[in-house]
């Protein structure tokens, strides 16, 4: 049995020719048998590099990038509030994000996804908390994201973080028509 100390004393093969950094960019590139998916033998070539072999994070930058197809989520504002959400006919489903949040980031193709998916059954939007700290306080934001579900202008539900698209569709279930 080997003792966690040996392990961490030991120095791993990347160790004595690169820096901390490279080598954690380096874990995060494909392997060096080249990509295994057919979309992204497609960006990246059978050897794992769109650009021959040289600067291989710009590349994976680049097809990121180059990736962007989410549905834009309309926002929603103080002004715009009592018409959009609390008068609407339909649920609504609001976002609660700011610019700066890495997790919000991370929800919002999903909310632009559903919002194409129950379209005409609910209205989805985003409220940066940032410029409309009113409205966040008002309703109890504390965290972001959050997701909250609205409906005949009562706040019905919410959720919390950065969940997997189930746990939003759970949430949308109970409170549109099917």
């Amino acid at each position: 049995m080997v003792s966690a100390v040996s392990v961490a004393a030991s120095p791993s093969p990347l160790a004595a020719t690169s820096s901390p950094a490279r080598r954690l960019r380096h874990a995060a590139l494909p392997s060096a048998r080249g990509p295994r998916s057919p979309a992204l033998r497609a960006v990246f070539g059978p050897a794992g590099n769109r650009r021959g072999g040289v600067g291989r994070g710009a590349s994976l930058l680049c097809a990121v990038q180059g990736q962007d197809t989410t549905i834009q989520v309309p926002d929603v504002t103080k002004a715009t509030w009592q018409s959009l959400v609390m008068e609407s006919e339909l649920p609504v489903l609001v976002e609660f994000w700011a610019s700066w949040c890495g997790p919000c980031k991370m929800i919002d193709p999903i909310v632009g996804k559903l919002s194409k998916e129950y379209e005409g059954k609910l209205k989805c939007y985003k409220l940066n908390t940032d410029e409309n700290p009113d409205i966040a306080s008002q309703y109890g934001v504390r965290s972001i994201p959050t997701m909250m579900m609205f409906k005949n202008g009562e706040k019905k539900d919410s959720v919390i973080g950065a969940v997997p698209e189930s746990t939003l569709v759970t949430c949308i279930e109970k409170f549109t028509e099917r």
